[in-house]
C-alpha cells in the first residue's frame, strides 16, 4: 500500500469537509468495557455516515490494513475518533485525521512526553494548550497511518490563534483546526480544505 502522507494536500483548495461529533448516551457509559468499545466504534461510525451524507458520499465497506489504519473507498478517505463522552468521524478526498479529547488535568510526565520546551515555547503551558498539542499530533498520526511511536517526530511549529495551529512531521507541513466544545477538544488535518464542524 502506498503511504499517504507524501501527498498530505488536497488538490482542491478551499473544498469544505464536514466532520461530525455525535455524544455518547449516558446508557451506554453503562456498559461492561468490551462491550462498550464495540458500542464506541459503532457510534462513531454513525458520525461518519453523517459526514459522508453532508459530502454527498455513499460509504462502501470500510477496511482498515494490518496496522489498523483506514483505507480509503473510492478514492474517499475517512477517520473516525471515539471517547468516553464524544466520537466523532470525517470523510474527506484526501488523506486525514481527527482526534477528540477532554480538556482535564494531566500529569506532567505526559506534558513532556508531547512536546519539548521549544514547542511549549511557542504558546501558555495550560492543560487546553496540552491537549491541543496531543490531539493535533494524533490527528496527523492518524492522516499518516502511524501509531503514537512517532510523537515525539511530530513538532508544533506555530500556534496562529486560538483554534489554528501549524505542524512538522516526515518533512511536511500540516495545518490543523480545533473545535472547542463542552470541555473537550477536536482536532482536524485542515491543509487547504474549509471546514463545517457538526456536533449532535
Amino acid at each position: 500500500m502506498t503511504n499517504p502522507i507524501k501527498n498530505p494536500k488536497s488538490e482542491i483548495r478551499n473544498q469544505t469537509i464536514y466532520p461530525v461529533i455525535l455524544a455518547v448516551p449516558d446508557a451506554a457509559k453503562a456498559l461492561r468495557p468490551k462491550e462498550r468499545v464495540k458500542f464506541l466504534s459503532r457510534h462513531a461510525r454513525r458520525a461518519l455516515e453523517m459526514s459522508a451524507e453532508k459530502s454527498s458520499i455513499r460509504i462502501d465497506a470500510l477496511e482498515q490494513d494490518e496496522r489498523n489504519a483506514p483505507l480509503p473507498f473510492n478514492g474517499t478517505y475517512w477517520s473516525i475518533t471515539h471517547k468516553n463522552e464524544y466520537v466523532g468521524g470525517v470523510v474527506c478526498p484526501s488523506p486525514t485525521g481527527i482526534d477528540i479529547e477532554k480538556i482535564c488535568p494531566r500529569a506532567k510526565s505526559l506534558f513532556r512526553k508531547t512536546a519539548d520546551e521549544a514547542e511549549w515555547a511557542l504558546a501558555d503551558k495550560t492543560v487546553t494548550t496540552f491537549c491541543r498539542y496531543w490531539t493535533a499530533k494524533e490527528a496527523v498520526l492518524k492522516t499518516a497511518g502511524i501509531g503514537l511511536k512517532d510523537l515525539s517526530k511530530c513538532r508544533i511549529r506555530r500556534v496562529l490563534d486560538l483554534h489554528h495551529l501549524d505542524l512538522a512531521y516526515d518533512g511536511n507541513n500540516w495545518q490543523i483546526e480545533h473545535y472547542f466544545f463542552n470541555s473537550h477538544v477536536a482536532s482536524i488535518v485542515k491543509n487547504d480544505f474549509l471546514i463545517e464542524w457538526t456536533i449532535a
